[in-house]
């Protein structure tokens, strides 16, 4: 995935009711996950509520989740390891690229 498309996902963007329209969860189950630390929306400077594309895609995983009867501190553990896994294959690709270009600039 490239910078761009990482950076077209994850800007906050959307208020709540889109998310509520894409996900068809309630504005109150959005806000409930919010509220247990599984989703972090940004906030404009009237407090308005901002989401992202990557945030749709978690809610979808979490309600999927919670039909399935996964307790939301289990989900809570799970995406954390899930998110810890992206930044480290971020941080690895950041690695390489960088390597790769230290490599190709000294033999120009």
């Amino acid at each position: 995935m490239s910078t761009n498309e990482a950076s077209y996902r994850d800007k906050k963007v959307m208020s709540i009711g889109i998310v509520k329209e894409l996900t068809g969860l309630s504005e109150r189950q959005i806000r409930y996950y919010e509220k247990r630390s599984l989703l972090f929306p940004d906030r404009t400077n009237t407090g308005i509520r901002k989401y992202s594309f990557s945030d749709v895609e978690r809610l979808m995983d979490i309600a999927d989740r919670i039909e399935e009867g996964v307790q939301t501190s289990e989900i809570r553990t799970e995406l954390a390891k899930k998110d810890e896994a992206r930044k480290m294959k971020e941080v690895k690709n950041q690695m390489l690229q960088g390597q790769l270009n230290a490599h190709f600039k000294r033999k120009l």
